[in-house]
């Protein structure tokens, strides 16, 4: 069975790209200065990014599951070695199990070892293929204990147990930090509703208010003052324009440190980063669009 080697663009990719870059174009030629631009604007930054947050969900799906397997992988291992066959006819004797999405590693593992590749050499080949740190520690230690001749059972048994305990603790720090991660959602959408307030409430006020001074100013000044008063002002619109940045910036790097607190993996957090930027960017220009 062949493995298949993800590319750095899939097909998928390329149509939400595609797609985005039309939205982009269309609305710089119809739309552009208006609410609507904005908001096609977010909308066209969803359809791009989609793709990339589902291959990163699946992405990390996959490597949980062979490292998963991987543990099961390694406990047919173990009993195979209790009961006096080599490690090497071990491997090609439970080759034919079903492991999920590690199967065609371990097929080729099993081939490589059936042509005659010492068994080291495919392991760290089959570790190499993965690409999994858990994986990767386990078979470095395992090609190295058969290479030294020693109990190989029982270090494939202390091997079995030390994942068995990784992927334990992994999951007791995913239940642990679930509350965390809620709060970092709630405190974000607490920011959003302070940005709002701010936006549609509290610059209109405070800009009628800097005109209703400038204007008193220039009368008590006799008119002396009213050119300097009468400069063009910024308008909400122009001094609420930065606070998407803010949401977008807050967004992004809040979603890191979710993703960092909940799975060990800076890259884990992209995801939720995506899902915080998309949230901002639709409630923002979708509430211009209805209070405007």
């Amino acid at each position: 069975m062949a493995i298949k080697k993800q590319l750095p663009i899939n097909r998928a990719q390329i149509i939400g790209l595609s797609i985005a870059a039309v939205i982009v174009i269309l609305s710089f030629i119809f739309l552009f200065g208006t609410d609507m631009f904005y908001f096609l604007l977010s909308i066209a930054f969803v359809i791009g990014g989609l793709p990339f947050f589902m291959s990163i969900i699946i992405e990390t799906n996959l490597t949980r599951e062979k490292d998963e397997m991987f543990l099961e992988f390694a406990r047919n291992l173990v009993e195979s070695v209790k009961a006096g066959t080599p490690i090497s006819k071990s491997v090609i004797n439970i080759k034919n199990k079903d492991y999920g999405s590690l199967t065609p590693y371990i097929h080729k593992l099993a081939n490589q070892i059936s042509l005659g590749i010492p068994l080291k050499t495919a392991f760290e080949t089959f570790a190499r293929d993965i690409g999994s740190k858990t994986i990767s520690r386990a078979v470095a230690i395992i090609s190295e204990s058969e290479k030294a001749g020693g109990q190989i059972d029982i270090i494939l048994e202390s091997v079995a147990k030390s994942v068995s305990q990784i992927e334990k603790l992994r999951k007791e720090r995913r239940a642990a930090i679930y509350t965390l991660v809620v709060q970092g959602y709630i405190i974000f959408m607490i920011f959003i509703v302070i940005m709002l307030v701010m936006q549609f409430k509290i610059l209109p006020i405070a800009t009628g208010l800097g005109e209703g001074i400038g204007e008193a100013e220039g009368l008590n000044m006799g008119g002396g003052l009213t050119g300097f008063f009468s400069g063009e002002k910024a308008t909400p619109e122009e001094l609420a324009r930065p606070f998407i940045w803010l949401l977008i910036v807050q967004g992004f790097f809040a979603g890191l440190v979710i993703g960092k607190l909940s799975e060990g993996k800076v890259k884990s957090g992209l995801k939720h980063s995506f899902i915080l930027v998309f949230i901002a960017l639709l409630i923002n220009y979708g509430a211009k669009l209805i209070l405007t």
